[in-house]
């Protein structure tokens, strides 16, 4: 069952944003920015609010994806990234990203906060960052 609404082309776009993301961090780690992604489609709190889509969250502009600026993104979505995609449409989770919205990756350890917001943990190069529930009640809710 779904989590969130997602046609073929929705589907081409995550698998695409991805790998763009983070295709260096192997299949964990492009299913934990995949599952960011989703967060930010099912909350409606901070920077989300209206952020209701796979194509709105992957372009918003201002708080997107650095990725879709580069032409990598670009490229036809590939079988293996095509199944991940179809995994976080589905729901699954993964920690420290289950609860994220943001995640970046620094030149060297995890600030403890970034933009104001907790570092739930680190997956190989990525630093996530989830909020606290008085602040985005719905990310503790979002499966």
């Amino acid at each position: 069952m779904a989590v969130i609404k997602a046609n073929e082309s929705d589907r081409q776009l995550l698998a695409r944003l991805i790998r763009a993301e983070a295709e260096g961090e192997g299949e964990l780690g492009m299913l934990m920015v995949g599952n960011v992604s989703v967060n930010r489609v099912r909350v409606r709190c901070l920077d989300f609010k209206d952020i209701n889509s796979i194509e709105r969250m992957v372009y918003q502009s201002p708080g997107g994806y650095e990725a879709v600026q580069k032409p990598y993104f670009y490229q036809r979505a590939r079988e293996k990234e095509l199944r991940l995609a179809e995994r976080l449409v589905r729901g699954e989770r993964f920690h420290p990203a289950d609860r994220a919205l943001w995640f970046f990756r620094p030149e060297g350890s995890c600030p403890a906060q970034w933009w104001n917001q907790w570092n739930a943990g680190r997956y190989k190069l990525h630093c996530f960052y989830a909020p606290l529930a008085s602040e985005c009640p719905d990310v503790d809710s979002v499966y």
